[in-house]
């Protein structure tokens, strides 16, 4: 078996593993990328590549697909190793302080750092328990959008009180027949201005609003949806016809064998010094959402911050008292 050698083993090719190998080539660090899907970007790519992002710098609107597309082409100079459809199953340290790693796919890797970007570790949807639904999964119940335009002219039912379901909601209703949201609280879990937007579309009638209301039950056959059924807190049925359902309830959460890595945990989360993103295990550095510290905000641009502070400090860290010179990108370009 051949062992490949490399200064960092980024673990997730998501959007900030992504931004991960840009910022660690810029100093001079190369790196091997860790994936258990078959591509790179994560879950803006495997869940919901044409979703709209609103939050990353300079873009006002970019679709995840797209976001991840332009970290690819970023991160392609510093010529990245990519081993993709595969887990990493052990981790272990070397007698001359560095670590391998073994993936489900028998590679070997040597790294002198780890640097954790898995986002949620292993994921999948959280599943609303109606009876039968396993019947309607994948053909008239779905929990990503993957591709709008198959939605158009559907009457579609979206149960779920945070952003993915308002701002598909959102979306969706520019080509569906009909959009009903159904949610169990007034209040939304979503962005202010998306809220607002949501019942600005209700109040005009392109949106209905079944709230205070939680799912039931489905009527249908042959995995063919033909309504869904809403109750009350007070007992109240309600039937919706519908074509499609799509449940936002978040994902669930698995760390896998990250878990056992001797790891300083909050739950599914790796606890990190926020000023350069460092576990309790020296040489481990976690960054993005799987990454935790006080008052720490869970967005995409946070990730890419963590990214900049870890690589940095694992520049340090594999170069122990050497100078480092710090310039601006403008200035310094991008290295050979």
């Amino acid at each position: 078996m051949t062992i490949q050698e490399t200064d960092v083993a980024i673990i997730g090719a998501g959007p900030v593993g992504l931004f991960a190998i840009f910022e660690c080539g810029m100093m001079r660090l190369k790196c091997h990328v860790i994936d258990s899907l078959d591509m790179v970007g994560g879950q803006c790519q495997a869940l919901y590549p044409e979703k709209p992002i609103y939050d990353i710098p300079g873009f006002p609107k970019i679709l995840a697909a797209d976001l991840i597309e332009n970290l690819k082409n970023q991160a392609a100079p510093f010529e990245p190793v990519y081993h993709l459809g595969q887990q990493v199953l052990s981790l272990e340290k070397t007698s001359n302080d560095t670590w391998c790693l073994e993936t489900s796919a028998g590679q070997k890797i040597v790294a002198k750092t780890i640097l954790i970007a898995a986002g949620v570790g292993a994921f999948g949807p959280n599943r609303p328990p109606l009876e039968g639904l396993e019947d309607f999964e994948g053909k008239s119940v779905f929990y990503y959008v993957k591709n709008r335009e198959d939605f158009r002219g559907k009457s579609l039912v979206i149960a779920g009180g945070g952003d993915s379901a308002v701002d598909w909601a959102i979306s969706l209703s520019e080509i569906a027949k009909k959009v009903t949201v159904v949610h169990r609280r007034p209040k939304f879990r979503a962005a202010p201005e998306s809220e607002a937007q949501l019942h600005r579309l209700a109040q005009e009638g392109i949106i209905d609003l079944a709230i205070p209301f939680q799912l039931e039950g489905l009527v249908g056959e042959n995995a063919s949806l033909q309504s869904v059924i809403l109750k009350s807190l007070e007992g109240e049925l309600k039937e919706i016809p519908a074509d499609i359902l799509l449940p936002f309830y978040g994902l669930s959460m698995n760390l896998g064998p990250i878990a056992h890595w001797g790891l300083q945990l909050n739950t599914t989360h790796i606890m990190v010094d926020p000023k350069d993103c460092s576990t309790n295990v020296p040489g481990i550095y976690a960054i993005g959402d799987i990454a935790t510290y006080p008052h720490k905000l869970k967005l995409i641009l946070t990730g890419f911050a963590e990214a900049a502070q870890a690589a940095h400090a694992i520049r340090a860290y594999v170069h122990p008292g050497e100078v480092y010179h710090f310039e601006y990108s403008t200035t310094s370009g991008v290295p050979a």
